[in-house]
């Protein structure tokens, strides 16, 4: 439970870099020094007793750290479950199935999702960890990586759609039903930007009602994307076994930036200052993705990521204000991940909706879905000089739960320096789906 040294891994913690316990106050869960995780507890149980936790970022703080690190540290510490993604998997679903139970008290349950709703905070992470992981790499293959990582991606989301469309048949469902309301919503890109205009679009083509559609198609998502965190914490083991196979978050040889984390590595951290530039940094290339999205509707983080590309591509950022950047990206990789996760596992992802995808046909159809999705990705990299677990790896973001599951699956790997890439797949290639699915719902679904 002891605080994880800085180390090129923001989620590494080796016991040679930690410093010996002298105080209570040097055992930690988590981050949290365990006299003020203790105290934590003690002054969300007065908040609750008093009937309203607030919604502000200061209770956020607290809560969802407190939270957060609880459920990760459980699985951590779960023999083989915590070598497949266990911690980021508890993080994002004990307090989901907490929620169902009502062990999470309504007043706790309710602050959060305000909070998460208000503050936009999955925006401020995923901004934080694109625009720091892409100024961290190495300008001469940043272009090469995202050229190479689109061939797999769209092979495996092909063999994906066919296998399972024929485990469907397999198992007894029909070839509609299992293409449009299983295969597709799990390679959608998640809820707001996936099976919602999925939705929207198969009542406006078939004169459905639109919220029955939607609780159809909810369940193969988030089951699917469960499926990809188990299978990227399955190809983390899988790297530490084969280390010949993985570039332990590098996409291909000779990713690293050698400003910021190469043999000749710049010793001296960012001053206070530059970090806090980086954050501004972020959040102002966030929000003219926002602006972008208003006007034309495309995507805005995959706006956030096109500039970011362009600003180090074309050295428009000095190497200080990169490793601001790169800083801020650490900070948020190593401390919030898991508060993240435990927050949209209590406001974003219902139980009972994960629940009710527990059928037996639809379970082996979505299985298969990803399985096939990362089987190929994994053995497609080799002939793009793609490391194969980072490649399986970017292509299981295709099966991702949106913004949420590329945190959880990136998480359960280790690989969070992946985000780039995984918004590639998640973003574009659920909106292509989208597209192309009810282009065809139109012809064939009626």
């Amino acid at each position: 439970m002891a605080t994880a040294a800085v180390t090129n891994d923001p989620n590494a913690t080796p016991e040679s870099a930690t410093p010996p316990r002298t105080t209570l106050l040097d055992w930690n869960i988590g981050i949290v020094p365990l006299p003020l995780f203790i105290i934590g507890l003690g002054l969300i149980a007065a908040f609750v007793e008093l009937g309203k936790v607030p919604s502000d970022l200061t209770t956020a703080i607290v809560v969802l750290t407190i939270g957060g690190f609880a459920c990760a540290e459980i699985g951590k510490r779960l023999p083989v479950l915590r070598r497949i993604g266990a911690a980021a998997i508890f993080a994002t679903f004990i307090p989901s199935f907490f929620v169902y139970m009502h062990i999470i008290p309504k007043e706790m349950k309710e602050s959060i999702a305000d909070f998460a709703e208000a503050s936009n905070f999955l925006y401020l992470f995923i901004g934080s960890i694109i625009v720091g992981s892409i100024l961290g790499m190495d300008r001469r293959v940043l272009i090469s990586g995202f050229l190479k990582i689109l061939p797999p991606i769209l092979l495996g989301s092909i063999v994906a759609a066919v296998v399972g469309c024929l485990v469907g048949l397999a198992t007894g469902m029909t070839l509609k039903h299992t293409a449009f309301m299983v295969v597709i919503p799990v390679m959608a890109g998640g809820l707001g930007e996936g099976v919602i205009p999925l939705s929207v679009g198969y009542a406006a083509l078939h004169g459905g009602v639109q919220g029955d559609l939607l609780a159809e198609l909810i369940p193969p998502m988030m089951f699917g994307s469960l499926t990809a965190i188990v299978l990227a914490g399955g190809l983390n083991m899988l790297g530490r076994k084969r280390p010949d196979l993985t570039g332990d978050g590098n996409l291909q040889e000779g990713e690293d930036d050698v400003h910021l984390t190469g043999s000749d590595a710049v010793k001296v951290l960012p001053d206070l200052q530059t970090v806090g530039a980086g954050v501004v940094l972020a959040m102002s290339l966030y929000l003219i993705g926002v602006l972008v999205q208003k006007f034309t509707g495309f995507p805005g983080p995959v706006t956030m990521l096109f500039l970011t590309v362009m600003l180090k591509l074309f050295r428009l950022v000095g190497p200080r204000l990169e490793q601001g950047a790169y800083r801020n990206y650490q900070f948020f990789a190593t401390c919030v991940t898991y508060p993240l996760l435990f927050a949209m596992g209590v406001a974003k992802t219902p139980w009972e909706k994960l629940m009710s995808a527990f059928n037996l046909p639809a379970i082996v159809t979505i299985v298969a879905t990803v399985v096939s999705l990362v089987a190929t990705g994994f053995f497609v990299s080799r002939f793009f000089k793609i490391h194969p677990i980072e490649g399986a790896i970017v292509t299981a973001c295709r099966a991702s739960q949106g913004g949420t599951g590329d945190v959880a699956i990136l998480s359960a790997c280790g690989r969070m320096q992946m985000m780039p890439f995984a918004q590639v797949a998640t973003r574009i290639g659920g909106a292509i789906t989208v597209t192309i699915a009810l282009a065809l719902f139109a012809k064939f679904g009626v």
